[in-house]
């Protein structure tokens, strides 16, 4: 028997942190926790090391708080100390399951040390897909996407060639609020932008369902993983969230991804990957009658996956501002600075005020994501 894989678990107190541990738990021949990070929160973090036995952690904020460790404990900090995480010597894989885009260098320290890379973040290949890609091109590390939609036309793609698909489509719920007119959604709280209907999620990810960003920055993300050019993408609404995604080929032959929407089923295929096991979740049951339906978006209503939209098509740096402007917007909401459809507005008008260019480097990127970030500020604080 094969030496189970070391996983180093990057968010492992978040949503998807927690199904990745589930996937894990079941498969202990097969992967072993080797690491593990959080964003402040030391505890919960502190249970997990005990469960599994490790002790190599990370807190991303700075601060390690009042929280007592066993001097076997290796407690790092900060980018740096996630950054060392990645690159431990004995770890095969990293998940990289850390929401926003404080995973970007984690995710190139990784790739750097050949590791296999999961990836279940948006902002990373959003902000900096073109020297993620770069990166993979030069390292003998491979990279797995694990979020449910990506996951779904990877394994769609399995065994066709290259540019055989004449489309990738992208399936949406839609969030709470598809059938709620313009005018209703001026009305939208907080408080029920976070009641996703068929997901469990983390407040950031919900809100960018409910907004359709999540949907945009899925679309900019599968530029990347698929080398698919923009008229190569496309979303449709699909309310059930059993379908996880479609590729449709050049000889109109389409296929599509079922499970239940539940993260496990694509991080357990990302892990184990190009092997299957049995899953930890109940799969369908089709003794009972199952709809599905499919419709196109409204990209009057959604805002935010238009503007997704004309950023994926303008490139250069529009996808790292369109990032930048999201994450400061819907931060602004959560803390009822402004209103739900203020979010596209700010996005639109950082995406306006800026000027796209092609980066020349991370550096470029990141002095974008800064000063996008910083107009967005100016432009909550003047409302």
């Amino acid at each position: 028997m094969s030496e189970p894989q070391k996983v180093v678990l990057l968010g492992a107190t978040g949503s998807i942190g927690t199904s990745v541990l589930k996937v894990i738990r079941a498969h202990g021949d097969k992967l072993q926790l080797l690491a593990a990070s959080a964003n402040s929160n030391s505890e919960k973090l502190m249970a997990i090391a005990e469960e599994f036995g490790i002790t190599d952690l990370c807190l991303s904020l700075s601060a390690k708080s009042t929280q007592t460790y066993p001097d076997k404990m290796n407690v790092r900090t900060g980018s740096n100390g996630l950054e060392e995480l990645s690159a431990l010597p004995e770890a095969d894989t990293v998940v990289v399951a850390i929401v926003g885009s404080t995973a970007l260098q984690p995710t190139l320290a990784a790739i750097r040390a050949g590791k296999k890379v999961v990836l279940a973040n948006k902002e990373c290949l959003v902000l900096g897909g073109k020297f993620v890609m770069e990166a993979l091109s030069r390292s003998k590390s491979t990279l797995i996407p694990a979020d449910s939609e990506h996951n779904a036309v990877f394994q769609c793609l399995e065994g066709a060639a290259e540019k055989e698909f004449s489309r990738i489509i992208l399936t949406a719920s839609g969030g709470p609020f598809r059938d709620m007119t313009s005018k209703e959604m001026e009305q939208v709280t907080p408080e029920r932008a976070l009641r996703h209907p068929n997901w469990s999620m983390g407040p950031k990810i919900t809100v960018d369902s409910a907004t359709m960003a999540n949907k945009g920055l899925e679309l900019i993300e599968a530029k990347w993983l698929f080398d698919a050019p923009p008229e190569k993408l496309e979303v449709v609404v699909h309310r059930e969230s059993i379908v996880h995604s479609l590729v449709r080929f050049k000889d109109g032959c389409i296929l599509a991804q079922l499970s239940p929407p539940s993260m496990t089923f694509a991080l357990q295929h990302a892990l184990l990957y190009p092997n299957r096991s049995n899953g930890v979740e109940e799969s369908l049951d089709f003794s009972k009658p199952l709809d599905l339906s499919f419709e196109p978006p409204d990209f009057s209503k959604f805002a935010c996956l238009r503007l997704a939209r004309e950023a994926l098509r303008a490139g250069g740096a529009a996808p790292a501002i369109f990032n930048a402007a999201n994450e400061t917007a819907v931060e602004a909401f959560l803390r009822k600075r402004i209103g739900f459809l203020q979010i596209g507005c700010i996005i639109e008008d950082v995406l306006n005020k800026m000027e796209i260019h092609e980066p020349d480097s991370l550096g470029d990127v990141l002095a974008a994501d800064e000063e996008a970030r910083s107009i967005s500020e100016e432009l909550i604080n003047s409302l």
